[in-house]
């Protein structure tokens, strides 16, 4: 619970994520305070920041409970309480441009496990977890997905987009209401990547409505409208790494503007991933904890 506090920022959003109540996940903290014999966090008007105490017990607390999953997916193995078939369901950007990351990975300690995966909106992930059709999903979007247990594997950024033609191309930064009087090129309702955009964007700008300029299902698709100057568009910074660096499409600075958002592993509450799924989930984490913060 500590680690959550400290990555989300917010008891409650912790609190949230373990599905238990604000009052729990504080009683929970103090039990720690107490046994440990020093005050963990410290609240403040934005949130839960961890004391100079706290930020030393969770750099150790982080090795530990690596530790402990490394040791939970050699027992599972050890015990063969795995089969070879492994069906994941994830967003997009997770299929596209994380997922083939943490293939090798998967395949150097099972071999023999045959996957198959469904890419999909956020919304279609989680029912397909709900089903029984994926043994893990993996998500995008503001909050963990209703009925589903969570679990942070990466963290991204929203970043607008523009062809190098586009007025916006030729400014240092643009403010956040035009931003938010532009038509954009949107993901379709249910992504992640859309859900994200607009939580941020309205919570900058009160009464804010999306009223894309035209939306689509893909985010190739986006990217080739962005390029061809449809207009702007709205994509994770995952997916825009190599046009930008190629320069085909130009990033938009949003002045008091700013979309972070988690990546997330979910399965049915309740449940654990087991066999290959347990694997996977350790091999996205540990990507997680090696990868350079955006």
């Amino acid at each position: 619970m500590l680690l959550s506090v400290v990555e989300l920022g917010s008891l409650s959003q912790a609190a949230k994520m373990h599905g238990v109540t604000q009052p729990a996940a504080s009683s929970r903290i103090r039990y720690l305070e107490k046994l440990v014999g020093v005050p963990m966090l410290m609240r403040t008007p934005n949130g839960s920041l961890p004391t100079p105490s706290g930020l030393e017990i969770v750099e150790r607390a982080r090795a530990v409970i690596d530790a402990a999953h490394r040791l939970d997916d050699e027992i599972t193995m050890l015990l063969g309480q795995r089969n070879s078939r492994l069906r994941v369901a994830a967003s997009q950007t997770v299929a596209e441009y994380l997922f083939p990351q943490w293939l090798p990975a998967l395949r150097a300690q099972i071999p023999e496990a045959a996957v198959t995966l469904d890419a999909g909106s956020s919304a279609q992930v989680r029912e397909s977890v709900l089903a029984g059709r994926a043994e893990i999903g993996f998500v995008e979007g503001p909050q963990a997905p209703e009925g589903l247990e969570s679990r942070t594997v990466a963290r991204d950024r929203l970043v607008v987009v523009v062809s190098p033609q586009h007025a916006w191309a030729r400014r240092s930064a643009i403010s956040v209401e035009e931003l938010a009087d532009a038509a954009l090129i949107q993901r379709e309702s249910g992504s992640g990547t859309r859900t994200s955009f607009e939580c941020a964007l309205a919570a900058v700008v009160p009464g804010w409505v999306s009223a894309p300029l035209l939306q689509l299902s893909s985010t190739t698709a986006l990217k080739n409208s962005a390029v061809r100057g449809v207009g702007p568009a709205v994509l994770s910074s995952l997916a825009v790494k190599e046009e930008i660096a190629a320069g085909t499409l130009r990033p938009v600075i949003v002045t008091n503007f700013e979309a972070k958002r988690f990546l997330r592993a979910v399965w049915p509450k309740g449940q654990r991933p087991a066999g290959p799924a347990r694997v996977l989930f350790a091999v996205a984490h540990r990507a997680r904890d090696a990868a350079p913060q955006s």
